[in-house]
């Protein structure tokens, strides 16, 4: 499987030792946006490259993947994406089968949930923290091995048609679930193979860890 991770510039929302346990698990090529950098060298990780402003990087921050010869990219402060985006523009033609992003949460409001809503735009994009994992369903999906795990679907789009769950503690049947709707919040996986399924509609999933 291949991997990337981008670190936004938000806060790393959990332990130092489970995310350098995460990375040491599923290998993979590491990109910073601007600030992102300082959550990116907390965990002694080198990235591939560094994309921004460069407002937000420490400045001995940046020297010091200078000095590695980390490819720097500074972009100007007026500009048309975030600094995530530009990355994410990057890399989308990359074929990456996961986009981890860490450090998308513990900022400003609106920058929280632009990061949500980038997971619309840009296929196979995880929101990561230590206890949280949210992604977008747009389609059937399993859930396997998750036994006893609490799970929330939210609705992202103005309906979803049809949707029925299967292997959890609340199952429901070709049900119509409206933007706003709370009803599929704070469910529990009982199967070691739940299943999603709707004919139409965005869902965002949030997996508690």
């Amino acid at each position: 499987m291949k991997i990337a991770y981008i670190f936004f510039n938000g806060k790393l929302l959990g332990n130092v030792n489970f995310f350098k346990n995460f990375f040491m698990e599923n290998k993979g090529d590491i990109f910073c946006a601007d600030g992102g950098a300082n959550l990116c060298h907390e965990l002694n990780l080198t990235p591939n490259e560094i994309w921004g402003d460069l407002d937000s990087i420490d400045k001995d921050i940046l020297s010091f993947y200078e000095e590695k010869n980390v490819i720097i990219k500074k972009f100007p402060k007026d500009k048309d994406f975030t600094d995530s985006e530009l990355i994410l523009n990057y890399i989308k033609e990359k074929s990456y089968d996961k986009i981890y992003c860490i450090g998308a949460f513990g900022g400003d409001i609106d920058h929280e949930l632009t990061n949500i809503n980038l997971m619309f735009k840009y296929d196979n994009l995880f929101l990561l923290k230590e206890n949280e994992l949210l992604f977008k369903i747009e389609k059937e999906f399993y859930l396997k091995n998750e036994l006893n795990t609490k799970i929330s679907f939210i609705p992202f789009s103005e309906e979803i048609k049809n949707l029925t769950l299967s292997g959890f503690k609340y199952n429901v049947n070709n049900i119509t679930l409206k933007k706003g709707d709370s009803l599929c919040i704070s469910n529990i996986i009982e199967a070691n193979s739940a299943k999603v399924t709707f004919d139409k509609g965005k869902i965002l999933c949030v997996i508690k860890k």
